[in-house]
């Protein structure tokens, strides 16, 4: 019932910036929060930063002072800005909306966009 559509991945060198986006379609008044997380190969998900009602924020203790999460709501469109990017933060990253459906809140996902970090 909600389609996400992530874009801005790509390969810099250490120290550069990138900014994703996503842009939400479908049932966009269920939607509750939106966020972004990643996974780089072989290891687990893991949440980066989420916004939600009142433009409340959330990090990642890794990302913290370096990546900032907004939105555009005239847009239905989240960013995420990355700067000071480190190898580290290289990993598909994946945008993500929890929209509340028959009374319950339900994960929708993008098909994800690649972040790759030189050192």
């Amino acid at each position: 019932q909600v389609e996400l559509v992530e874009s801005g991945g790509g390969l810099v060198q250490a120290g550069g910036s990138l900014r994703l986006s996503c842009a939400a379609s479908g049932s966009i008044s269920s939607i509750n929060a939106m966020g972004w997380y990643r996974q780089a190969p072989g290891k687990q998900r893991e949440l980066v930063a989420t916004i939600a009602s009142g433009d409340r924020k959330n990090y990642a203790d890794s990302v913290k002072g370096r990546f900032t999460i907004s939105r555009d709501n005239a847009k239905n469109t989240v960013y995420l800005q990355m700067n000071s990017l480190k190898p580290d933060d290289t990993a598909v990253y994946y945008c993500n909306a929890n929209a509340l459906e028959w009374f319950r809140g339900v994960d929708y996902w993008g098909q994800g966009t690649q972040v790759t970090v030189s050192s």
